[in-house]
């Protein structure tokens, strides 16, 4: 009984998707609630997933040149409020530091809600010829936003991120770190995450507050809703020009450098639980699980199969695995069943029986198959398992996303899918902030992207009927 009401104990996503979802980051240990209202409490299991994300992304970065720095975590509002546009987009979520220790500050600060301002103020003192070109930053550090309503990994009011700073002399080398980076992210949410994104750009009104372009990965979650999850600006030469920055080029004359900033955020590990999950827990892709393998043992108090279970854990960690022994004294099925709610990639099951028999069985979390191993062939079976998880988990999340993406060509044709269908939208526009406004405002929903990848559905605007000129993806998001 004990082993069924564990599951029971998952609300059914069909049910109630936001309920399964609060069900799964609570039973399976990831966070937990705080009496900082809006903030969350990173439990191990979670902080493991955000370590492995942020130690394989850090590695990417390194690769395309980026050196990592951190800068302060106040901002003067003076600072802030020397880019106009930028301002205005943060104001309504900034926290403000009016007081320290028992005096009032003379000038309020800003907790960092994002720090293009600050690098600004930092690259003023560092650029002064195209010889101290390009700067390629990345700083790993929280910030704060002033949510009204938070979920769990998907909005809380401090979270943590990795925000990506360039500064170049020219606006095609900016351009190209844009894209570079947009690249750099998609191919690690499909390659490590096994999600499948589409790359975009965002419309002007969808675009970050001060950039002249923004870049997007969206990826569809289990609901149909979308989630933005990862973003690359181009800032041009906007906020050189609003904080003087200015260098000596070749010909010897003043220029205006041109920067860029990218960021990705701890909402991925809501993307894999939205993506990946089903009605039994948690399923992490093995490059991301903090456990790749768990071991349970069968008739554990039988003599010998403790011990032989340990020394698989052995066998395997010295081949560089992430393995634990469920040695607790939990019946078998409550522990197939809780290592299947914290999503463990692997179980090997090994009993008196098997040992005898020089045996184990092996369970994969993705698709529930179970088959034979050889005890000594185990660390390679595994080692060949893990890229094909990874492919599957990453080509049955591609499939579903598939069959929740449609195509729209007249306005009812567009309505009438919002109004019986979630997932994502294809339909062409005119570039025309009005369709786009009224398609918020009536069907509550916003542009996704204009993705990299155009197709011509017609030549008319789904919204006014007028010429066409972007094919847009449109959804409901997070």
């Amino acid at each position: 009984m004990a082993d069924k009401k564990m599951v029971e104990a998952i609300t059914s996503m069909d049910e109630d998707f936001a309920q399964w979802y609060t069900d799964i980051v609570k039973k399976a240990d990831l966070c937990d609630y705080t009496s900082v209202k809006g903030c969350m409490v990173f439990k191990p299991a979670g902080y493991a997933i955000w370590e492995l994300i942020q130690r394989q992304l850090d590695d990417r970065f390194k690769a395309t040149g980026v050196e990592n720095v951190y800068l302060p975590m106040f901002i003067p509002e003076s600072l802030l409020e020397k880019e106009k546009d930028h301002v205005e987009g943060f104001a309504p979520e900034v926290a403000w530091v009016t007081q320290g220790g028992l005096q009032p500050l003379q000038e309020k600060m800003c907790v960092r809600p994002t720090s293009e301002t600050l690098f600004c103020d930092f690259y003023k003192n560092e650029v002064h010829s195209y010889r101290d070109l390009p700067k390629v930053y990345n700083q790993w550090c929280s910030v704060v936003r002033w949510e009204k309503e938070t979920r769990p990994f998907l909005r809380s009011r401090e979270f943590l991120w990795q925000e990506g700073h360039t500064i170049h002399a020219t606006a095609e080398e900016a351009e190209e770190r844009t894209i570079q980076m947009l690249n750099v992210y998609a191919d690690f949410c499909e390659q490590v995450l096994a999600m499948p994104v589409v790359k975009g750009r965002k419309t002007d009104k969808e675009k970050f507050a001060g950039a002249e372009a923004t870049y997007t990965i969206e990826a569809l979650m289990h609901d149909g809703k979308a989630l933005q999850s990862g973003t690359s600006h181009n800032f041009g030469d906007g906020f050189a020009h609003a904080f003087d920055i200015q260098f000596t080029d070749k010909d010897n004359t003043l220029k205006y450098p041109h920067q860029t900033s990218w960021g990705c955020t701890t909402r991925l590990i809501g993307a894999i639980i939205m993506v990946h999950g089903d009605n039994s827990g948690l399923k992490l892709p093995p490059l991301v699980a903090p456990t790749q393998v768990v071991i349970v043992p069968i008739k554990q108090k039988a003599e010998g199969v403790l011990d032989k279970a340990y020394e698989i854990r052995d066998e395997l960690k010295k081949k560089g695995f992430r393995v634990k022994v469920d040695d607790t004294d939990k019946s078998p099925g409550f522990k197939f069943a809780e290592t299947e709610m914290r999503g463990v990639p692997f179980r090997v099951e090994v009993g008196p029986k098997d040992i005898e028999e020089g045996k184990c069985i092996i369970a994969r979390r993705d698709n529930g198959e179970k088959f034979e191993c050889a005890l000594s062939d185990l660390a390679s079976k595994i080692e060949e398992l893990i890229p094909v998880v990874q492919k599957d988990m990453y080509e049955a999340a591609l499939a579903r996303r598939d069959s929740q993406t449609y195509e729209a060509r007249t306005w009812d044709e567009f309505k009438k899918t919002f109004e019986e269908k979630t997932g994502f939208v294809k339909a062409m526009w005119c570039g025309d902030v009005e369709c786009e406004n009224k398609i918020k405002e009536e069907l509550a929903v916003t542009s996704r992207c204009m993705p990299f990848k155009q197709e011509t559905l017609s030549d008319k605007c789904v919204c006014c009927g007028r010429p066409a000129t972007k094919m847009v993806y449109w959804g409901k998001a997070y």
